[in-house]
């Protein structure tokens, strides 16, 4: 039985849950970032950081490897394109989906979480800077939907590079970024809405939204925030180290343990 250390709102959990119903292998579920599971997280991954995936003792960490480890342990329907060329295409964007995109919605976020309750501002221009670079990842991603004309990123089938994609597209709205502008990306979006991997995995999002906090505390962690690399460079390439640097003298910022 495939175990997933998991979390509803994850980004990258929630790739790896779509690339298991896409592939309809049946799997239990742990919400690990909960704080009475994290000890059990952490006997998996000292980082702490969902997701990983336990199959019979095969422990994977990473959704990029959990997603290539289910592609040579469950090959059909594949998730990777049949071509060189559609590979490489597939892989840098699910890298990009992984770094910058998922940086970008992070840390403008910060503020509208349900998770913590903070009573300050984002600093000055912030928003503006996220929502300036997301749309630029709009455009170059409209613009790959648009030369090739498929359903998908990299074609007729859904790839890695969807599933990467999906969670953090499916949350621009929020952020105050609308996809009107991109005719190509609403198709998409479209194409993946109704794929029944997808309906499922919203409908949990949403579940879960009210079982975790509408019905009493919240069961994460309310005050720190933790910091990765790609998330850290993305404030630093935008100017607000000094924010940055408040954070962690007010003992806001955490970082994962080396692992």
């Amino acid at each position: 039985m495939i175990t997933l250390y998991d979390n509803p709102f994850s980004p990258f959990a929630r790739k790896v849950r779509l690339g298991l119903r896409v592939k309809d292998v049946p799997f239990a579920s742990v919400d690990a970032l909960a704080l009475d599971e994290l000890a059990r997280l952490r006997a998996v991954s000292p980082r702490a950081e969902v997701p990983v995936l336990d199959d019979d003792g095969v422990v994977v960490v990473g959704s990029a490897d959990i997603l290539a480890y289910l592609d040579d342990r469950f090959p059909t329907p594949p998730l990777l394109p049949a071509t060189p060329a559609l590979r490489a295409r597939a892989r840098a964007w699910q890298r990009l989906a992984d770094t910058l995109l998922d940086a970008i919605l992070h840390d403008m976020s910060l503020w509208f979480w349900p998770t913590h309750h903070r009573d300050d501002a984002p600093p000055t221009a912030l928003i503006e800077a996220a929502q300036h670079d997301l749309q630029a990842l709009l455009r170059q991603l409209d613009a790959t939907l648009a030369r090739d004309a498929g359903a998908f990123v990299c074609g007729a089938e859904v790839s890695i590079a969807d599933l990467a994609l999906f969670p953090h597209v499916s949350s621009l709205k929020p952020a105050g970024v609308s996809l009107d502008p991109y005719p190509t990306v609403q198709r998409w979006d479209r194409a993946m809405r109704a794929l029944p991997a997808v309906r499922e995995d919203l409908s949990h999002v949403k579940r879960s939204l009210v079982e975790k906090f509408r019905q009493g505390p919240s069961p994460y962690e309310g005050e720190k925030v933790v910091w990765r690399g790609d998330r850290i460079e993305w404030l630093l390439a935008r100017g607000f180290a000094g924010w940055f640097w408040e954070e962690i003298a007010a003992g806001r910022a955490a970082f994962p343990e080396p692992g």
